[in-house]
């Protein structure tokens, strides 16, 4: 029994210097991606702006409609505006930290893949931080004036409960993405070019999340709540700040359940990471 704890003992302690060694190496390749984009400023601004822009014109689409109408599925134009922007900073933060696994596809196919393998670095650590992409910031920062300007203006009374569920809701939104970036990563292993489908997901999902659940039809929210989580990015928290009741007449503390949802997401991202990295096998020749 001894040897048995000091078996797990030692297993526990390898597991946490892997998941160190893994953080360091990301921090190490990110800020060397960032250093060399910080050479070329302007083109940084530029791109950093120009994808600020062209975020910008989802919420211009949001603004006209609510230029025809004061009310969306019951929701007004602050409180879409909070949902837009709580569900943009979520994705934005996923895809800053971990939106280069959409190229994994790439580097299986064409065989890149196998010098990520030879390097003594963990090959998630490698395959998030290259071409580490500073200028999605753009994306971030719209996403984040916008859901500032909404909190401002959002007819709540603002709790501590309130408040503390606001950066809970974005950290857990940000890990239930990053978890279905690497499922969909993971399942390039054996698609090889699944980008697209990955991006249904991430990207579609934002898209879903930005509007509100009453809306859509029953049975797509079901979906996302119960097969692809996406409604504990936004969704469900931000029922419980606006004090809306919940289209599907769940318990109220369904609204509070997006940490455990996306500590799930994330065991189970990870379980599909390693069994696709398991599988493997190479071009050929």
């Amino acid at each position: 029994m001894a040897d048995a704890g000091r078996l797990a003992g030692f297993e526990r302690r390898g597991r946490t210097a892997v998941a160190i060694d893994g953080l360091r190496a990301y921090l190490l390749i990110a800020g060397m991606w960032i250093r060399s984009t910080m050479v070329y400023r302007t083109s940084f601004v530029l791109m950093a702006v120009g994808n600020f822009a062209m975020t910008a014109l989802d919420f211009a689409a949001v603004a006209i409609i609510f230029g025809h109408t004061r009310v969306l599925g019951g929701f007004t134009l602050t409180e879409t505006a909070f949902l837009y922007g709580s569900s943009g900073v979520a994705l934005g933060l996923a895809d800053l930290v971990v939106g280069n696994l959409d190229q994994l596809g790439r580097r299986v196919r064409d065989g890149t893949m196998d010098t990520l393998l030879v390097r003594p670095v963990p090959v998630y650590a490698q395959a998030t931080a290259d071409r580490f992409a500073l200028r999605r910031l753009g994306r971030l920062t719209q996403a984040a004036v916008v859901l500032g300007w909404s909190m401002t203006r959002i007819d709540v009374a603002w709790t501590a409960v309130d408040v503390l569920l606001v950066p809970v809701m974005l950290v857990s939104g940000a890990a239930i993405f990053a978890a279905v970036y690497t499922i969909g990563a993971a399942f390039q292993f054996w698609a090889n070019d699944a980008a697209e489908v990955q991006n249904s997901f991430t990207y579609g999902g934002n898209a879903l999340t930005q509007y509100p659940p009453t809306v859509f039809a029953k049975d797509l929210v079901r979906g996302a709540t119960f097969v692809v989580p996406l409604a504990f990015v936004n969704w469900m928290p931000a029922l419980h700040i606006l004090g809306r009741g919940n289209p599907l007449r769940l318990p109220g503390w369904v609204d509070f359940c997006s940490p455990l949802v996306a500590l799930a997401t994330c065991a189970l991202a990870g379980f599909a990471w390693r069994t696709g990295l398991r599988s493997y096998r190479s071009t050929g020749s």
